[in-house]
């Protein structure tokens, strides 16, 4: 959220964190009106899920059923969740409480068995502290350009998820995420 000046007043008001089409109908939001929320672009919707966004239910009506489907059976429930439901997990799986501008310490890290996580979950390489795509049996470093050269998935290394449980569970359970054209390279050599 911006004020009448542009500059940043806080990440975000609330818990309501979707991830929309580019474009959808004839809509338009200004990506910077004061006092209202600011419209975010991430590279694809592996991205998207780390940061704790799900697809929005008007917009991307198809992926947000297959999201909250996936979910609903994924956590054994027979009535499919609400998205107030699914929104109030995300939130607790985001960040610890804190305030100001500079979060990134209060992302919340899921230790996960690298082995079994599935295709479109966001790790934390170890010793870089990079974020990582799980694609099939390879792992591809993050960049603003896309998903890097893609190394085998190591085994026996202890790995944090970015990717809030919730969305894991929906990966696992069969959403299919929209990925970047980069997330399909040949392996490279390992670099571990």
């Amino acid at each position: 959220m911006v004020d009448e000046t542009g500059r940043l007043l806080r990440h975000h008001n609330g818990s309501l964190w979707i991830t929309c089409r580019i474009q959808f109908r004839d809509w338009s939001h200004p990506l910077d009106a004061p006092r209202t929320w600011t419209p975010l672009f991430f590279l694809d919707d592996a991205v998207a899920l780390a940061a704790g966004h799900r697809p929005c239910g008007l917009c991307r009506r198809d992926d947000y059923l297959a999201y909250r489907d996936a979910v609903t059976l994924g956590i054994g429930t027979n009535q499919p969740l609400m998205a107030t439901e699914l929104n109030r997990r995300l939130a607790a799986e985001r960040h610890r409480q804190g305030r100001g501008l500079t979060r990134a310490q209060d992302r919340i890290l899921t230790p996960g068995d690298l082995e079994t996580l599935p295709t479109g979950t966001v790790v934390v390489h170890p010793s870089t502290n990079e974020p990582h795509l799980v694609i099939e049996d390879r792992l591809q470093p993050f960049s603003f350009a896309g998903w890097g050269p893609a190394i085998d998935r190591p085994n026996g290394v202890p790995w944090e998820t970015l990717t809030p449980p919730t969305s894991i569970i929906a990966l696992a359970g069969g959403f299919v995420p929209q990925l970047h054209p980069t997330a399909v390279s040949p392996p490279g050599p390992a670099r571990l």
